[in-house]
């Protein structure tokens, strides 16, 4: 049935901290092309919106990785699916995440980016949750920091469902 979702972040808010991401990165990449690596699937909605507020000219490229899977809780292992089109080298690279969580998937593309020499690679998340960070992961831009609840909304889902809600919200506990 229908899981109770409740509004943790409205979508005027949520817009509001993209564009101030967007305007941020412009100016910290001003003169440079970025390489923005989406992980898919959920942060191709964050990065379709913060980059119409990036005023550099950006290259887009994917990858898909999950320790989720249909669960509300992270595996710990983790699987790419798809990895990227275009060689790194010598690039500045952005990778755009929709959440960190337990920061095992992006420790692990961090690390194995890392090893294909970009000239530069930071972070990019819309949501950030700190408490449950199992890996130190440097976060270079982040919308919001969130307490312990499973989001949804803004490409965040659950089983592949309310990827599409322009809020983020939570499931409540029935």
């Amino acid at each position: 049935m229908g899981e109770n979702i409740k509004i943790l972040i409205d979508e005027e808010t949520v817009t509001k901290k993209i564009k101030e991401l967007g305007a941020r990165i412009s100016k910290d990449y001003a003169g440079k092309e970025l390489e923005l690596i989406c992980v898919l699937k959920g942060g191709v909605y964050f990065l379709v919106e913060l980059s119409k507020y990036i005023t550099i000219p950006v290259v887009v490229d994917f990858m898909v990785a999950s320790s989720y899977g249909d669960k509300t809780y992270s595996s710990g292992k983790v699987r790419i699916s798809k990895d990227l089109a275009e060689d790194i080298k010598g690039k500045d690279v952005l990778i755009v995440e929709d959440i960190i969580d337990s920061g095992n998937t992006l420790n692990y593309l961090t690390r194995e980016l890392a090893t294909r020499e970009p000239a530069s690679l930071k972070v990019a998340t819309l949501l950030d949750k700190p408490q449950r960070r199992e890996f130190d992961i440097k976060v270079d831009y982040e919308g919001f920091k969130i307490p312990d609840l499973f989001v949804v909304g803004c490409g965040l889902d659950y089983a592949q469902k309310y990827r599409n809600l322009p809020f983020i919200g939570y499931i409540e506990a029935q």
